[in-house]
This record gives C-alpha cells, structure tokens and sequence, in this order.
C-alpha cells in the first residue's frame, strides 16, 4: 500500500512538472513578443503632429562675447531698427553713420516646435542660436521675437533668459570637449498666440503613417484594430499607410476611437540592419541577421561558417577544415553553425578579443560575398 501511494506521488509530481513546462515556460515564449509596442509608438497620426516655427531675432546682456558689428552688418541693422521702433534716435547713441562699438548684442535664430492642440496662452521652449560671430551666449537675454510657420504667420513670441545647459562637474568637463557656447534654449519661452484649427471630428478617415514603413507591420496594426473593433473599418494601403473609415459610433468621438486604438498592442516586423560607425567602432544591428555558410580569413583568425558545429566538426576528426600549415603561429579558428544569428558571431569573436576594427572587417567581407542577410549601412 505504501509503495502504490509513493509510485502515484512520484507520477503526480511528473504531471505536475509537464504542466508547469507547457503553461509557464512553452506558452509565454510561443504566443508573446518580448518586441510587442503600442500602436501609438511606432505610427504618426494624421493632424496629430508637430509643426516647426522659427525667427529672427536679438540678444542682448552678452558680456563682451557678442557680435563683432563691423563684420556682421545684419546684426548693427537689426539692433538700429530695434532702436528706432522703440523710440531711441539714431543721433543719440550714434552722431555719424559709424558703426555702432557694442559687443554685448548677437543675432540669432529662434526654433521651437509647435504640439498638436497647442491652444492660445499655452507655452513651449524654444532653441536660440548664433548667427554671426558671438563667442558665447552666455548671460544674454532674448527679446521679443515672432515664431512663424510655413505658411508666413506668426503663432508664437519668444522672450527670456538663455540657458546653455554648461558642465559644471570638472572630472566631467575633461572628459567631455568644451560645452557648445553659441546654442542655448529657453524652457518654456514661447506664448502661443495663434492656435493651428483642426478638428478630429471633422474626418471620416483617419490615416496611421507608420514611422518604419514595413507591409508585415502594417498588417498586424490592421488586424489588431479590426479584432479590437470587431468590425473590418481598417486596411493597409501601402507599406506605411493604414487608413481607417471612422464607424459611426464614433463619429462624435474620434477622440475615444484614437485612444482606443493607440494602446494596442502589435509585434512590429524589422529589416535585418546592420549600422556600423567607423568613427566610433560602434556597431548596431537586429536581432534577426542570420549568416549562411562562408569561411573568412583575418589576420590570425579564421571564422567559418558550416553545417555542423564545432562540436560535430571535433567528432568528425575532418583535417581537411583544420588551418592552413602556412597559417601564422597562434591562428586561431572560430566554427559556427550555419542560420546562426549575427549576435553569436559577435559574441563569439568578443570572446576571442577580436578587435572592433577587425570585427568590421569581417562582417564587410561576408556581406560581400553573399553570406550575410542583412543590409549594411557605413556612417
């Protein structure tokens, strides 16, 4: 009697592990992305968008550090415009037509970026940078200055202190070159004046660009609306457009129907990439880059890519693949699978110390020669 109760303990705890494996382990890894993203994440939608401005205008408090006047006349003609409208005579800062001595005035450029339903009084930072020969904005104040847009109208005025973000911890500044002097902001320097009209409920269609156009993307963003919906009111016009025909339901309230549809949830498709920065030996790449079969020599290293691993290619005691006798002492010889990803080719050759120059190298030559499945982009 005690040994059937043991057998069917013993057994119920193998069940009890099957069914653990299948549910928490198998299930999660089969049914769910770890990439999963909201829609709202990797589309734009249509209206809802920034728009940018920009304007011309003066900084003045500068000590010493600004525009030289006798090299920059735009900035003398700015300052002597700005005089006159505020009252002050040219014969009283100036009893010729000389040019005007101060260096404590900078022209500059003033950007900022408008946010969708921006409204009448609301306030948004701005970026100011040099135009002339200014050293530095350090100190300096901006004066009134219209933002205009696109079409030529003004949408906001731009005023206040110049902030330029400097270093001040000193280990960091000799780590880091010089802070950028002539390129400061202003947080929250802007007052919009006029607001951009654009009213949701006023389409019958909504558009979703997608920010990488991909038509497997794009056909997951429709399926997933469609099933949240439960109505067929999306589908995928091209690579990076999805247009949806808003329902009836909610033709009132675009609004709720956008907020609906921006948390849903989809796996988003990648191109196998692969960005490589020479400046700074700096490699990124997808996830899904696989290299087929290829063998490739560098230096004292040979990287060979087959259908058996190492540990198949030691049991099948093939001196053919072994390295050259006329290889330099200490070559070594990295064997990986073919269909292997790229990332454990990179661990692999991270393990033998490869350096990132030579990594570089490598990943060139087996994209030259067809084995690497990935597009290659050189910064």
């Amino acid at each position: 009697m005690l040994i059937r109760k043991l057998v069917t303990n013993k057994i119920f705890s193998i069940l009890y592990f099957i069914t653990f494996f299948f549910i928490f382990i198998y299930t999660p890894y089969s049914n769910y992305s770890i990439a999963d993203s909201r829609i709202k994440d990797i589309v734009y939608f249509e209206g809802v968008r920034d728009n940018m401005l920009a304007g011309y205008g003066l900084v003045v408090g500068l000590n010493g550090t600004g525009d030289n006047l006798t090299n920059t006349g735009f900035t003398e003609s700015t300052l002597r415009s700005y005089l006159g409208r505020m009252g002050v005579k040219n014969n009283v800062y100036s009893t010729d037509n000389s040019t005007l001595k101060t260096k404590n005035v900078a022209a500059v450029m003033v950007t900022a970026n408008l946010p969708p339903f921006a409204r009448s009084g609301s306030r948004m930072s701005v970026s100011v940078s040099t135009l002339g020969d200014a050293k530095s904005l350090k100190g300096g104040v901006l004066l009134a200055t219209q933002l205009v847009g696109a079409d030529g109208e003004v949408y906001a005025i731009a005023q206040g202190q110049i902030s330029l973000g400097e270093i001040e911890d000193q280990q960091q500044k000799k780590r880091n070159n010089k802070s950028i002097m002539t390129t400061g902001y202003i947080t929250n320097g802007a007052i919009v004046e006029n607001e951009i009209e654009f009213s949701l409920n006023n389409l019958s269609t909504l558009h979703l660009a997608l920010k990488n156009p991909d038509i497997t993307t794009a056909r997951a963003i429709v399926n997933a609306i469609n099933s949240s919906i439960r109505s067929d009111i999306s589908k995928a016009e091209d690579p990076g457009t999805v247009v949806i025909n808003i329902p009836p339901q909610y033709s009132n309230n675009v609004v709720g129907l956008l907020a609906e549809i921006e948390t849903l949830m989809v796996s988003p498709d990648q191109v196998a990439k692969i960005v490589i920065d020479e400046t700074n030996g700096t490699i990124v790449f997808s996830d899904n880059v696989t290299i087929s079969n290829v063998a490739v020599s560098n230096n004292n290293l040979i990287v060979k890519v087959d259908k058996i691993d190492k540990f198949e290619w030691l049991m099948s005691n093939n001196k053919n693949d072994l390295p050259p006798r006329d290889s330099e002492p200490g070559t070594k010889m990295m064997m990986i699978k073919e269909s292997t990803t790229l990332s454990d080719l990179v661990d692999g050759l991270n393990s033998l110390g490869v350096k990132t120059s030579d990594m570089i190298a490598i990943l060139k030559s087996i994209q030259q020669v067809g084995a690497l499945q990935a597009t290659i982009e050189i910064k």
